[in-house]
């Protein structure tokens, strides 16, 4: 079985979780009870861990196929920036301040602003096979996608934009430059996650090396040797401030995965 060994704290964006065997995907089979990590840009590992699984280099592409491109899911945002910058391409500039890999993007539309990864996608193959665009399920940061996505194809549009490298860059700048999992929950109906949690009292409020960032409070940050309790602490503790205070179930946006958290949570 292609099974790898995998430092989890060395992979995961916010620097938390064991050591573990992860099952590597190299073809169209893969593990039906094994959990889908990717560049784990999002996640907050715990200590009671699901069988897991990643995509293998063997779904790290990019190539131009009869004017459109053909896209591995394994293929970090950075790495198609850079090709569609020697190719000249447009409308992908946007990647090159999202961290993660194609697949994480597909799953949940990643983006900034109103430019998401689903503007120029025309379909994508999961192990039932190609599916276009308007057969899946798509909106604001969410997709009806539930299976592992292989590849994807988009189409090219000449004219790679570098002044909107800077526009991008700028959109991020109020985010915290430490170790994190992004956004930890989404922005409710008419309102701001992290305004929320900031009206609460809870901007640069910290359980030993966790805290929410005093620069954007909607950003658990690890400012050292932060532990999955200390963060699990955090979100709960948010969620049940703004619920009390403002009637308002906070949605997360960091995926937890811990046996405890996902038998307990319909969200994740």
């Amino acid at each position: 079985m292609p099974y790898k060994s995998i430092d989890l704290a060395r992979l995961s964006s916010i620097g938390i979780g064991p050591v573990t065997d992860v099952y590597m995907i190299d073809s169209d089979d893969y593990p039906s009870d094994a959990y889908l990590i990717g560049a784990a840009n999002n996640i907050l590992f715990g200590t009671e861990l699901p069988p897991l699984m990643k995509l293998s280099k063997a779904f790290d592409f990019i190539r131009i196929e009869k004017g459109q491109l053909h896209i591995g899911a394994a293929t970090p945002g950075g790495k198609i920036v850079s090709f569609c910058k020697k190719h000249d391409i447009g409308g992908f500039e946007f990647l090159s301040h999202l961290p993660g890999t194609l697949g994480g993007m597909l799953k949940m539309n990643a983006g900034l602003k109103a430019y998401e990864i689903f503007n120029a996608l025309i379909a994508l193959r999961t192990r039932t096979g190609w599916l276009e665009k308007a057969q899946i399920l798509h909106g604001y940061r969410t997709t009806g996608i539930n299976d592992v996505v292989f590849e994807a194809i988009f189409a090219q549009k000449k004219g790679f934009d570098p002044a909107k490298i800077d526009m991008f860059k700028q959109m991020r700048a109020n985010q915290p430059p430490d170790p994190s999992a992004g956004s930890a929950f989404k922005n409710p109906p008419g309102d701001y996650a992290g305004r929320l949690i900031e009206s609460v009292r809870l901007k640069g409020y910290r359980v030993g090396d966790m805290a929410f960032s005093d620069m954007h409070a909607n950003f658990l940050i690890n400012s050292g040797k932060g532990t999955y309790k200390e963060a699990i602490a955090l979100l709960r503790l948010a969620e049940e401030k703004v619920l009390a205070e403002h009637g308002i179930a906070l949605e997360r946006e960091v995926i937890v995965i811990d046996r405890r958290e996902m038998r307990s949570s319909s969200r994740i």
